[in-house]
């Protein structure tokens, strides 16, 4: 397990934490990263580049008022391959999802605007 202060760097610290993951940590180990949180997107943005690495993000939580820390262990070449690989599948699922989820949002109201619409008619004629 290695620690890495990385606060000196501020909002700027994603690549050097990736080149420390990639370099400074041999395959399952742990790396723990220590960074200034600035307005709160630098959590997310830390997690979503640890994602797109390929790596395993093991936890994140606040170390005081201004500093956060990540807990990072580096995968193997093949670990990473499976996880890129059942990302693809489970973001293909949820883009298929969300687009039959729209899909019959848009049925479900087009039918109530021709409800509403021969209710309008109905209204007219009497």
């Amino acid at each position: 397990m290695k620690r890495y202060d990385l606060r000196h760097l501020h909002d700027d610290f994603y690549t050097r934490m990736v080149e420390l993951i990639e370099e400074g940590l041999k395959v399952d180990e742990v790396g723990i990263f220590l960074f200034e949180v600035g307005d709160f997107t630098s959590i997310q943005k830390s997690a979503d580049v640890i994602k797109e690495t390929g790596h395993l993000l093991m936890n994140s939580l606040k170390f005081n008022e201004v500093d956060w820390t990540v807990v990072v262990k580096k995968l193997s070449e093949e670990a990473k391959k499976e996880r890129a690989e059942a990302f693809a599948v489970a973001k293909q699922e949820a883009e298929e999802k969300a687009a039959e989820e729209a899909r019959v949002a848009a049925e479900k109201e087009a039918e109530k605007a021709k409800k509403l619409a021969e209710k309008a008619a109905a209204k007219e004629k009497a």
